[in-house]
């Protein structure tokens, strides 16, 4: 029998915890190290020497985590079974010398992250959130609050919008509103660095987003519905941080290493130190191999029996816009994730992955959906494909079915995230 809405609803609440913890990718890995402290990991540093034995262990770079847990019986060739995500999300990201206005307005410079929709974006309560980066080298997690807002011309001075459609350029249209009066008065860095204590001199660097504020909500006529910001792909990465920290506490035996990994970058092509087609993982894996005394050879068969679970989210069938998905597969919200597949391997799912997927959805009790898309309308990819062509790894693509994907406010049904994250723990731990 199947698991209800009553019964996913406390994995719903704590994600919604999750995404307000997280406004960006660095304030995410920093909420997913906090709760793996809580279940007993230990954060490694990467310049240091590793422990060897069992254990459950975390690395965090940037705004990436990986976390794992050895098994007392591993050995050299002993395989892993990676549940992989991304903590980033399409938006905007703070320029250098952001402080800007005009005609009394209060502005900030921005540059488009990724491809977010622009016009989800407007008119929207939003905050500034980051790190900022000391002379030292020291990192500091701030976040604005409500703060700015991306205005929208009035229809007044606009007739032609509705019939004809919203076009934004997004260096003309796309700089949000900070406040009003002098811009010799005003100093956004300086602000972000008073938040955290410093000084706008203190500043040597920063990496910071905008983020929606609103919270995350139930909707629906049943509470079926849930909406919130950065859902793709805080829905996976949350997931998969809640299997790997069940499987952690259960006590169950495990033959492989279980293993958690949340890039970055995802949004803008993976291609960083801390993005799926960077080292970081390969790093992990080999480290990890070495210490359970394996040979070059070794590693490459425990690879060669690995498998790689890529979590990022789809889309669900859109009820006006029906003719742009596939005819025959058209998922809905709350039957369950998606089992992502595309004939030129932007998703890496093969037929060995579909079954492993259903005997994992299976053992936990989950239904899921088969995603392919219109054949006019071509799919976006994945960390699945570059995880596979960089470890090798036999990988699957899967995630939860959303509406509006890459809106500043996502919307997905209310059972979906706790779905994936069962079929996730029964992925990292097999029934016997």
């Amino acid at each position: 029998m199947l698991v209800g809405m009553t019964d996913t609803r406390p994995h719903l609440d704590d994600f919604a915890r999750f995404i307000q913890a997280s406004p960006s990718s660095f304030h995410a890995a920093a909420e997913a190290a906090r709760r793996l402290d809580d279940a007993g990991f230990t954060a490694l540093d990467e310049t240091a020497e590793w422990p060897t034995g069992p254990g459950r262990r975390y690395i965090v770079r940037d705004g990436a985590v990986i976390a794992w847990i050895e098994p007392a019986t591993a050995t050299a060739t002993t395989p892993f079974r990676v549940v992989g995500a991304h903590t980033d999300s399409p938006g905007f990201k703070l320029k250098p010398k952001p402080t800007t206005g005009t005609r009394g307005w209060l502005q900030a410079g921005v540059e488009v992250y990724g491809g977010p929709l622009f016009n989800s974006w407007l008119d929207r309560d939003l905050e500034f959130a980051g790190r900022l980066v000391t002379r030292s080298g020291d990192t500091h997690l701030v976040r604005t609050g409500p703060l700015l807002r991306f205005p929208q011309l009035a229809v007044h001075l606009d007739r032609g919008v509705n019939a004809e459609g919203l076009t934004l350029d997004p260096q003309r249209h796309l700089n949000p509103v900070v406040g009003a009066g002098p811009l010799e008065d005003a100093d956004v860095l300086g602000h972000l660095a008073g938040l955290a204590g410093l000084t706008g001199a203190d500043v040597t660097g920063y990496d910071v987003v905008v983020a929606d504020t609103a919270p995350p909500a139930v909707l629906g006529l049943d509470g079926e519905l849930f909406a919130a910001g950065r859902m793709d792909n805080l829905s996976s990465t949350h997931a998969g941080l809640v299997a790997l920290i069940e499987t952690a506490t259960s006590g169950v035996e495990l033959d492989h290493v279980a293993v958690f990994a949340a890039f970055d970058h995802e949004e803008v092509g993976s291609a960083t130190p801390s993005g799926a087609a960077g080292p970081m993982l390969e790093d992990v894996l080999a480290r990890v191999s070495a210490g359970l005394g394996a040979s070059p050879t070794d590693h490459r068969r425990a690879l060669a029996a690995s498998w790689c679970l890529s979590a990022d989210a789809g889309h669900a069938v859109h009820p006006n816009y029906p003719e742009r998905h596939d005819p025959v597969n058209q998922p809905v919200v709350n039957k369950g994730p998606l089992l992502k597949i595309n004939a030129n391997q932007r998703y890496a799912t093969d037929g060995l992955g579909a079954t492993e997927w259903s005997r994992a959805c299976g053992q936990a009790g989950v239904p899921f959906q088969e995603f392919v898309s219109n054949n006019s309308v071509p799919c976006g990819s994945t960390i699945g494909p570059i995880t596979a062509t960089r470890l090798g790894i036999r990988t699957i693509d899967v995630g939860i079915p959303l509406l509006g994907m890459h809106s500043a406010r996502e919307l997905c049904g209310a059972d979906d995230p706790g779905y994936l994250s069962r079929a996730a723990a029964a992925f990292l731990a097999p029934a016997a």
